[in-house]
């Protein structure tokens, strides 16, 4: 495995946390959308889709852009990866999960009334932790069901069956879409990495309730991929298998400008 694809999947994970639950913790955590709940929603989907779609088109040659251990797990079970890179990969993305957190909380720390209990770190929870107060077991439902969606989206979008050029936006515009319904819910996980980094700084009950976020994103990736192979049984034509937007990138490169 070249060392390339696991720096680009620590990296892309990285900046996913930086950026996206950057924008969470300052829209909620902060509340600079003021009372507006549905305004902050709005621009913490927003924000994670479009990372995630500069990431496709811009780590997507290099590693295949997954960022999200769901995603990776997706690609095994559908036969497109093989489990030894794949261990490598969800290392570098939990690793670059917990860079990424502690990038931010170093930088929003010094900001007046800071503090991990009452700013938080745009941490996913059940509970209290629930703007409409879900319990473990609709947390659970939740985060499998949309994590369920968006690796589809994922997988379909980048098989041979997909749009060549638009795999990277259909899967910025898949995550956005579950981050609508699932803010006010669990504050939306759908990726391992991204729920383990920001919970370690906050701790509490956080911490106590990651293993939620871990596990039912896994089952949720794991049931699309199964879906996947049954919708599209034969997909021989992927050379590239690890990728998120590669087949966008292989497939438009060969096209005259103009």
């Amino acid at each position: 495995m070249q060392p390339r694809k696991l720096v680009a999947e620590a990296l892309g994970t990285a900046l996913l946390v930086l950026l996206a639950v950057g924008v969470a913790t300052l829209t909620f955590g902060f509340k600079l959308t003021g009372g507006s709940t549905s305004a902050g929603v709005l621009t913490t989907a927003t924000a994670f889709g479009f990372v995630l779609l500069a990431l496709a088109y811009t780590l997507g040659p290099v590693s295949g852009a997954h960022v999200n251990p769901a995603v990776t797990l997706g690609f095994v079970v559908s036969g497109r990866m093989e489990i030894g890179e794949a261990i490598g990969y969800w290392i570098a993305q939990f690793i670059g999960g917990i860079v990424g957190a502690v990038v931010l909380w170093a930088i929003v720390s010094g900001a007046h009334g800071y503090s991990t209990s009452t700013v938080g770190l745009g941490a996913d929870g059940w509970g209290k932790a629930s703007m409409v107060g879900i319990g473990a077991g609709g947390a659970f439902a939740t985060e499998v069901i949309l994590t369920f969606v968006f690796v589809f989206v994922v997988l379909v979008a980048t098989s041979r069956i997909g749009s060549p050029g638009f795999a990277g936006l259909a899967i910025g515009v898949g995550l956005m879409v579950v981050h609508l319904i699932g803010i006010p819910l669990t504050g939306t996980s759908v990726n391992p990495a991204r729920s383990l980094g920001p919970a370690i700084i906050v701790g509490g009950e956080a911490i106590k309730q990651v293993w939620l976020f871990i596990v039912a994103p896994l089952i949720g990736g794991a049931l699309a991929a199964l879906a996947y192979r049954y919708f599209i049984p034969d997909d021989d034509a992927l050379e590239q298998p690890t990728a998120v937007a590669e087949g966008v990138v292989e497939r438009t490169a060969a096209t005259p400008e103009g």
